[in-house]
């Protein structure tokens, strides 16, 4: 999974023809010159919620912007930090929509989503507010439901053709450059029409062999993935709260997916593939709790896996770090009876089935 950042994916939106605000990429203060008007400087990080994280900063002056960026270095946005900014002309809007084309994995199609609000997670928003379309791959966005969304969000009159233009654009760049998700978030109305005030891309890594340019992404800096690296499991941050850990990469996505239907979000993809080792176990649930979950789900169906080593190492873990955040366990397979008594001997939750284990995990992370 490549995740682009927001500069990236802009320059991704010019080239398909949709409308961004004025914008250079900067690394220090040093390089602003003096400011005339209202500008936003946005810390430039492959991962979300930046605005909530304070890396995102309205200035007007050049010594506010030098002092925003100073202030935004010392942060930490999901163990990432930011050396480069986005210095961006502040547009003035009067709406806020949210805009996305995004792989379903569970129906294997397109959804294209809409919101009557956006600049806010997509999860938190009224359904009565939210519009989702399965797209069919091979015809794109029919003109009719071009019509239907433009009306939804109240895009009416000379505003249709111009929703209409940027749909088919999102289409194209979603097809063309392999995309797992195109989301413009906020889409904003503004005195020169919808302007993409954000974005964000996702290219679906195994197409990178058609796309030279993104090879570059393929290994993140990103230090928690170099940890797994080390210890031999598979580890991809992502942007919930939902810790995951599962036993094979086929677990782990169908855990995911089934998450995101149940209204939640996974915080990571941990493939511990078929290993019990105590010690790996136990690693990668530190892994996991570097990403900050609300909770952690591990999901273990075993087959060669052994339910109680892996126990085992679920235990040590707790036991070692204390953590802070509850831990779900399923478990499954060879050994189980053994594995659920040494989890349940050390006060951890376990659960017969996957669906109830995942239930709980998205209703404390909302707690």
């Amino acid at each position: 999974m490549v995740d682009l950042e927001e500069h990236e994916g802009k320059l991704l939106f010019k080239e398909y023809g949709i409308k961004v605000p004025e914008s250079r990429l900067i690394k220090s203060g040093r390089d602003i010159r003096e400011l005339h008007g209202n500008y936003v400087i946005k810390a430039q990080v492959p991962t979300g919620h930046r605005g909530t994280s304070g890396g995102v900063v309205k200035v007007s002056t050049k010594k506010q912007a030098m002092s925003a960026i100073e202030k935004i270095k010392k942060l930490d946005f999901n163990g990432f930090r930011a050396e480069k900014f986005l210095l961006e002309k502040f547009t003035e809007h009067t709406k806020e929509f949210y805009l996305s084309l995004v792989l379903d994995r569970g129906e294997r199609s397109v959804m294209l989503i809409a919101s009557r609000k956006g600049g806010v997670d997509i999860e938190r928003v009224d359904k009565a507010y939210i519009k989702k379309i399965d797209i069919d791959i091979f015809i794109g966005v029919p003109d009719y439901r071009k019509r239907e969304l433009s009306k939804f969000l109240g895009l009416d009159g000379e505003l249709q053709p111009q929703f209409s233009s940027m749909l088919d654009s999102m289409w194209r760049l979603y097809r063309k450059e392999d995309a797992e998700l195109v989301e413009i978030n906020p889409l904003a109305l503004s005195k020169e029409g919808l302007v993409a005030l954000d974005s964000k891309i996702i290219i679906e890594d195994d197409a990178l062999f058609r796309h030279d340019k993104y090879l570059r992404f393929r290994n993140p800096a990103d230090p928690i993935e170099s940890k797994a690296e080390k210890i031999g499991v598979t580890f991809v941050r992502l942007d919930g709260k939902v810790g995951v850990i599962a036993n094979g990469a086929g677990l782990n996505l169908a855990t995911i997916d089934q998450i995101k239907l149940k209204g939640g979000e996974a915080a990571d993809f941990l493939d511990l593939s078929g290993t019990d080792d105590p010690e790996k176990v136990s690693q990668a649930v530190e892994l996991v709790m570097e990403t900050d979950p609300r909770v952690i789900l591990i999901n273990i169906f075993g087959g060669v896996t052994k339910a109680d080593t892996v126990a085992t190492g679920i235990s040590e873990a707790i036991i070692k770090l204390k953590p802070k955040c509850p831990i779900l366990v399923r478990l499954r397979g060879f050994n189980e009876e053994e594995g659920i008594r040494i989890l349940k001997k050390n006060n951890i939750r376990t659960f017969e089935g996957m669906d109830e284990a995942i239930e709980e995990a998205v209703k404390l992370a909302r707690e």
